[in-house]
């Protein structure tokens, strides 16, 4: 299948990049390249692009496209690994870093790898591939109580506890293994008058696939980490799809830009904050009506641009 991934916020992002022709960039999520074709672009042959995917198949087509460039590292790593990539690459500091938390459009529409809700294939979501903890895995062991917490938490579900619940009873007969079934066990939890906002297992299978790759809870420390081997002047974007992503993005800046996060009767600050930069937007970048027509993954897109004294 054709690795396709039209680039959100493509402009304002390497707006907001502010690129200098022989600065070093980091791309923490290459995905198709998109944005890394542009940040690169700009670049003169003393300048360099570090791209960094966990999806194999990713990298090797990031390969293909950026293939009239020699001033391009492809690393096959997590994005949560960025001081110890840079390290091994004997790099100290960088003049700028994107973050494109979404799944590219390749991963979703290829149905082999179970992201997708549609059609019958077997239940994956890995992004990396080499991982152990599957779709089929989370599906089939955790707990109810587990399962309809992380449904409710990653994918705002307001009928997790019967989802949760009919997943458990139907693998008591037989286990869950691909797609369909799970879309089936959703459908019949959700009542029909309440299944106008899009698919009905959009939400679940957005929940289980952030629950794959834990796209949550390490968040806050990459954000920090990418923070801190700035240059300075550099600056990081940071592109989010979903409200908790969001929120760990807004709480590092915050921290970031020296808000002191200690409670209100305390009569000083214990929290340490210390300004080590600013926020260029106050509040998120959106896409603009004529890019969220054209593509609608742009739709829960916010860009949030922070940058180094």
């Amino acid at each position: 299948m054709e690795f396709k991934h039209k680039p959100v916020l493509l402009e304002e992002c390497i707006e907001g990049l502010n690129i200098k022709e022989d600065g070093i960039y980091v791309d923490g999520t290459l995905g198709g390249a998109g944005h890394s074709k542009e940040i690169v672009k700009r670049l003169s042959k003393n300048g360099l692009l570090i791209g960094i995917d966990r999806d194999e198949e990713a990298l090797a087509e990031a390969k293909r496209k950026l293939s009239g460039y020699n001033n391009v590292k492809y690393i096959y790593g997590n994005h949560d690994d960025i001081k110890q990539i840079l390290k091994d690459l004997n790099i100290e500091k960088v003049d700028g870093i994107l973050l494109d938390l979404g799944v590219s459009s390749y991963q979703l529409d290829e149905k082999q790898r179970g992201f997708s809700y549609i059609g019958e294939n077997e239940l994956d979501m890995r992004m990396d591939r080499t991982q152990q903890l599957t779709a089929k895995t989370v599906v089939n062991t955790y707990k109810e109580e587990r399962l309809a917490n992380l449904i409710y938490e990653y994918g705002e579900e307001k009928f997790s506890r019967i989802i949760a619940k009919n997943i458990c009873m139907y693998r008591k007969q037989c286990e869950i293994e691909t797609t369909k079934q799970l879309v089936e066990i959703i459908e019949k939890s959700i009542p029909k008058s309440k299944q106008k906002d899009g698919h009905p297992a959009k939400r679940t299978f957005q929940a289980i696939r952030i629950e794959v790759n834990n796209e949550i809870q390490p968040l806050e420390n990459t954000i920090s980490d990418c923070i801190e081997v700035l240059d300075s002047k550099g600056r990081l974007c940071v592109i989010t799809f979903h409200s908790l992503e969001d929120r760990a993005v807004k709480n590092v800046f915050n921290k970031a830009k020296g808000i002191c996060t200690c409670p209100k009767d305390l009569p000083y600050c214990v929290c340490g904050a210390k300004e080590i930069g600013k926020v260029i937007n106050k509040k998120p970048i959106v896409a603009s009506e004529e890019e969220r027509n054209e593509n609608t993954r742009s739709k829960s897109a916010k860009l949030r641009i922070f940058e180094k004294i």
